[in-house]
């Protein structure tokens, strides 16, 4: 058990942080994209929710090669989201709700159109802007071969060859070439980005693959199968470095100059929950995302043993956990869960549906917001942050129904291995009407097509409605705030395998039915309950809160 309680430990440790992809949320300006005064507009939506914290997917200048995560400037604002004013006003707008604000940091590469990789392209072979870039000189007769057969994780080489033959590596999109992270300037450069945005009030940073960013590219380059071979032990050329964790031991003095601490969580997919541990140690970054139920079936043993393996981690690193449902990465977990059990199956879940164009049949829609409704329950409860994604609170589905010439992702246009449809319906910009040329996003369209359905899952369609998803998550919020205790719980045996039943320490207790007969209930003080009980008895699929 962590000997920090809810009244003396630090913001982030049991936060319920909400995550906004800015371009989807809310568009102030009628141009079809969100936008930064859009955010402002819906802060009093935010504090009605209950969220803890604010965080916020890349909102810098991009081209959007890859969703803005192609950063041309990491201290200024997209012209088209806003201005750093605008920027102020938000934070100050959260704040004074209480609302914590975190950003997220893009370190492994940058846009092809920042300064220093058009400096780099400029001034040639052999020049100093280059070294802060990963560049090679090819193989072959002519060097018209890569300098290594690797493939990008969006698909394709990963490398490029530029108009003087040589090539950069890009472990993303062609315009994300990867930072040196051997370079004394990319390494004072990001520290001043850090100092940038905290000095502007911001709470803490998510740290996009933070597991990429240091390179071991001694030649001679192995292949493509020898790097796939390779363990990923902290020595491995591309991924999982040690030696990372030298970059975050500077940020983390960085952090811990301020008052109260910038805190940060590091997205690191990484090949064991030890290898994670390390970037939740307090002299790294402090938290890792704990990614595991994104791959999860809806089943008790699963969940159970998720739960039970990541707060060990937990206690280990002196951090704390965290809960990830949906993201801006997979498909909503409110359609995974409509859909046939992957059952152990290598495949990221919901994509085979997507590809497939999103057969009605093959989705079972009401299930999969039921069973959804319940893991968000189980999940509030747990230990640890909990992270939520714009438009779950709705009970919003994954949208299929994107034409080809309408999607954005570059895993679409590339033909990636990663994801081979995108991740563009998860997001789809949300409905606050039901009615209107974008339902309420803004008086404009949207840039991505919104379904015809969303109307139905508006917030206002949602806020009239007591039994609503949406008045469900500000349900739990609340009481949230109230019930949160220590950092621990106990299991309790229920006798069924398909009912996990635990307590935490001031007794609150969370019982979930993953399916089966009704589980019957005793007389119990139910405070919460995401599906109404039948005679006394807890339905399938069903989470309640006992306190």
């Amino acid at each position: 058990m962590s000997d920090t309680t809810p009244t003396t430990a630090p913001w982030w440790r049991q936060a319920a942080v909400y995550q906004i992809y800015p371009r989807s949320f809310a568009d102030a300006t009628g141009d079809g994209i969100g936008d930064i005064p859009g955010i402002v507009s819906r802060a009093d939506y935010l504090h009605a929710l209950g969220i803890d914290a604010v965080w916020l997917s890349p909102f810098y200048p991009s081209e959007l090669a890859d969703g803005g995560y192609d950063v041309a400037d990491y201290r200024n604002v997209d012209p088209r989201l806003g201005t750093l004013d605008d920027f102020d006003d938000m934070v100050t707008a959260l704040h004074e709700r209480g609302i914590k604000v975190v950003v997220d940091i893009v370190p492994n590469h940058t846009s092809d159109q920042h300064e220093w990789f058009q400096e780099a392209l400029a001034a040639g072979r052999g020049s100093a802007a280059r070294e802060r870039y990963i560049f090679r000189e090819g193989r072959g007769e002519n060097g018209e071969l890569p300098p290594a057969d690797w493939r990008s994780v969006f698909g394709g080489s990963a490398w490029e060859r530029v108009e003087d033959g040589q090539w950069y590596f890009h472990n993303f999109a062609v315009e994300q070439p990867d930072l040196n992270w051997d370079h004394p300037e990319v390494r004072a450069d990001f520290v001043k980005t850090l100092r940038f945005w905290s000095d502007r009030g911001v709470d803490g940073f998510r740290i996009d693959v933070a597991h990429m960013l240091t390179k071991d590219l001694s030649e001679p380059l192995p292949s493509q199968a020898e790097l796939d071979a390779m363990p990923q032990d902290g020595n491995h050329p591309l991924i999982d470095r040690d030696d990372v964790h030298e970059v975050y031991a500077e940020w983390r003095a960085v952090f811990n100059s301020y008052d109260p601490p910038r805190t940060a969580v590091a997205e690191a997919w990484v090949s064991t929950p030890e290898r994670r541990a390390k970037y939740a140690h307090p002299d790294s970054l402090g938290q890792s995302f704990n990614f595991d139920l994104l791959v999860a079936d809806f089943d008790a043993a699963s969940f159970r043993r998720i739960i039970t393996d990541n707060l060990a981690q937990a206690v280990a690193t002196g951090s704390s956990t965290t809960w990830v449902l949906s993201n801006h990465d997979v498909t909503r977990h409110a359609t995974r869960y409509g859909l046939e059990p992957l059952n152990g199956r290598p495949v990221k879940q919901g994509t085979e549906w997507v590809e497939a164009g999103g057969p009605a049949d093959w989705l079972d829609r009401e299930g999969g917001i039921r069973r959804a409704r319940a893991a968000t329950m189980l999940m509030l409860a747990l230990p640890g942050s909990a992270y939520l994604y714009q438009g779950e609170e709705l009970g919003l589905h994954e949208v299929a129904e994107i034409a080809p010439d309408q999607r954005q992702d570059p895993g679409f246009f590339r033909g990636s291995e990663y994801d081979r449809l995108g991740r563009d319906g998860c997001r789809v910009p949300l409905p606050w009407t039901a009615e209107g040329s974008s339902f309420g996003f803004g008086p404009g369209g949207a840039h991505l097509p919104q379904p015809s359905w969303f109307a139905d899952y508006a917030v206002a369609v949602e806020d009239a409605d007591p039994d609503s998803t949406l008045n469900l998550y500000r349900k739990a919020l609340e009481l949230r705030h109230g019930l949160q205790t220590d950092e621990d719980l106990e299991w309790i045996e229920t006798g069924r395998d398909d009912v996990l039943r635990f307590r935490r320490p001031n007794g609150w207790e969370v019982i979930t039915t993953f399916g089966g007969e009704p589980f019957p209930l005793a007389d119990e003080n139910v405070v919460l309950t995401t599906a109404p009980l039948t005679d006394g008895a807890i339905p399938a699929d069903t989470t309640v809160w006992i306190a």
